[in-house]
């Protein structure tokens, strides 16, 4: 009897790389934008602040490296992974992990004049064309498929996130631009246009959400996590208003547009729009921690998963110092900087289970067979295609 053929523990790694490795680098990019807007900031904080950018960026490399070599060493497991109607919903991740990236640069790199407001600006579009490009298709795929409602999770709003993300992408860019630039304007009117997409869509997904916690109770094991993930689009588009708004006072006066109290009345709707919006995010978050160490599955294997409790979360946080500088409530800021250092200590947690599980193989960790399967099904679609050529 033949010995088992085995592979390699490199080849494992890679064939069972996913897209749900992109959340690590969000949460690691969460804990650096809550941190950037703390009311008390030292030179040592940004210092720290940086670490976890560069970290970011490390890890984005890491897994767009990996998932590329996958598809070339693997090509059915990458189209598997894409098709696939749960794991295919992390893809537009890669985009979100960009727009962390994009905004710790602009935070980091750029009051140093390290990277110019020029750049900045067409980083502006890549993201755009970025997020429009990953996130059309994958809907296209997603809907091209029947989805039972008893198994629906907000984490399926992922496939419209980096469309909504663009207002938050495009505040943080416009603090990089006078106001005076007539391209500031294309910025301002892209993010609303954008954020309305990005929200209304994804508030179509939180009332299926409701729906289906309604009919089967709160959701239990990895999908328990996915409960967070509703904080993200009432929390950042009311953070992308209350951004965009401020802006828009600027941008339009300084351009004549509209009327001359245009930009003092989009920026007040803004503030009423947002504070709403605000409320059910902090309520969504209450209804998603009250259940949770009740219904989630305490299992390493998991871990992924519960990535979610982090960059969700953000968007409220982030708004919660915003509104305290508009109604000048010292109070928001101490909620701010509680539930700031609860994200850094939710970061510390997950990382060292994370890397745990990594090292335990339980994650990222393909069987020999299923390696060997892929491999063997790879190599005679070569052959078939190299015989058709040669037949040709």
């Amino acid at each position: 009897m033949s010995e088992k053929q085995r592979v390699s523990t490199l080849a494992r790694r890679i064939h069972g790389w996913s897209w749900q490795a992109f959340p690590i680098g969000m949460g690691t990019g969460a804990v650096y934008v809550t941190l950037s807007g703390l009311k008390e900031h030292s030179p040592t904080l940004t210092t720290v602040e940086t670490i976890f950018y560069f970290l970011n960026i490390s890890l984005f490399l890491l897994n767009t490296t990996t998932l590329m070599t996958q598809a070339i060493l693997f090509p059915r497991q990458a189209w598997r992974l894409i098709k696939d109607p749960v794991k295919g919903i992390f893809v537009p991740l890669v985009v979100l992990s960009f727009a962390t990236i994009i905004i710790g640069t602009i935070n980091y790199a750029v009051p140093p004049g390290h990277v110019s407001p020029g750049f900045i600006y067409v980083l502006f579009w890549i993201y755009v064309a970025f997020a429009c490009l990953t996130c059309l298709p994958m809907l296209m795929i997603w809907f091209n498929q029947p989805h039972d409602l008893a198994t629906f999770t907000p984490a399926y709003a992922f496939l419209v996130f980096p469309m909504m993300l663009v207002g938050v992408i495009a505040f943080n860019v416009l603090k990089t631009m006078n106001p005076a630039d007539p391209r500031a304007i294309g910025v301002l009117v892209l993010g609303y246009f954008f954020q309305g997409i990005g929200f209304f869509m994804t508030f179509f997904y939180l009332c299926i959400y409701i729906i289906r916690i309604m009919s089967t109770g709160f959701l239990e094991g990895h999908q328990a996590n996915g409960a967070f993930v509703a904080c993200g689009p009432p929390g950042f588009t009311a953070l992308a208003l209350l951004n965009l708004g401020d802006h828009a006072r600027k941008i339009l006066a300084a351009h004549h547009l509209v009327t001359p109290a245009a930009g003092d009345i989009w920026y007040a709707s803004s503030v009423l729009s947002a504070l709403m919006l605000y409320g059910l995010a902090v309520f969504l978050f209450v209804f998603g921690v009250l259940p949770y160490w009740f219904k989630v599955h305490k299992h390493l294997k998991e871990i992924l998963g519960c990535w979610a409790l982090t960059f969700p979360n953000v968007g409220w946080i982030s708004c919660t110092r915003v509104l305290g500088d508009v109604f000048h409530i010292p109070g928001l800021y101490d909620v701010h900087l509680v539930m700031t250092i609860l994200m850094c200590l939710t970061w510390a947690v997950l990382f060292v289970l994370t890397v745990i599980a990594f090292w335990k193989g339980l994650i990222f960790y393909s069987q020999d067979e299923d390696v060997l399967k892929d491999t063997r099904r790879d190599d005679e679609d070569k052959l078939s295609y190299s015989t058709a050529s040669t037949a040709v």
